[in-house]
């Protein structure tokens, strides 16, 4: 099991502080929710949870099965998807499936040849990505984290560009493969996002007065 501990976390650019004094611990098998308006700085929270954008100030732990790891280590453990990540987009569904799980591994329970229709993307398996609407694209993105075999999957703003009948996918595809991780969510209050989530933290409570 995998758990991610902020201690007095700060994050500042050049003098203005996104969020200051944060503790907070996330621990699987639960979801939670960081919600805030449009530029709060949800994404740069969910940013510091990966790793990828050092904290300013305070500490950041990373634990598998109660040890702590080394965070250049850690990313291993993580899958990510947001709107902002690039794909590559020169090729096909099926080529960037099996570049991705090759670096990846999926979950055990998945068939490579069936990750196009588990995205509801069967029919374009050999359409390069870059002739993809932007919810295919989100679809994908969406499929490449859920389906990976890791212990901490993040997903920022996960229904951006998603229809209605493809939010419903995607809460179907959270329900059936979030086992026994640990899930983080990035939203600007739309419900749909994380209503499985059981704990809701404000990020702009964190924000110094």
């Amino acid at each position: 099991m995998m758990e991610i501990e902020l201690t007095n976390a700060g994050k500042r650019y050049n003098r203005d502080w996104i969020f200051r004094r944060w503790t907070a611990l996330f621990k699987a098998p639960n979801a939670y929710v960081i919600t805030g308006s449009n530029g709060s700085g949800k994404s740069t929270a969910l940013r510091t949870l990966l790793g990828y954008s050092p904290l300013s100030e305070g500490s950041l732990i990373y634990r598998k099965g109660g040890v702590a790891m080394n965070q250049e280590a850690a990313y291993r453990n993580f899958s990510i998807c947001a709107p902002y990540l690039e794909l590559y987009e020169e090729l096909t569904l099926d080529e960037l499936v099996r570049f991705h799980f090759s670096l990846k591994p999926m979950l055990p329970e998945i068939d490579q040849n069936d990750f196009a229709a588990h995205v509801q993307l069967d029919s374009a398996r050999t359409k390069q990505v870059k002739h993809f609407s932007s919810g295919m694209k989100q679809r994908l993105r969406l499929g490449l984290a859920l389906l990976s075999n890791t212990p901490v999957v993040l997903l920022d703003e996960p229904v951006s560009n998603l229809d209605k009948r493809s939010i419903a996918w995607y809460s179907d595809l959270v329900s059936t493969y979030r086992g026994e991780r640990l899930i983080v969510v990035a939203s600007n209050n739309q419900t749909d996002e994380y209503a499985f989530c059981g704990t809701q933290i404000h990020i702009e409570d964190f924000k110094p007065s």
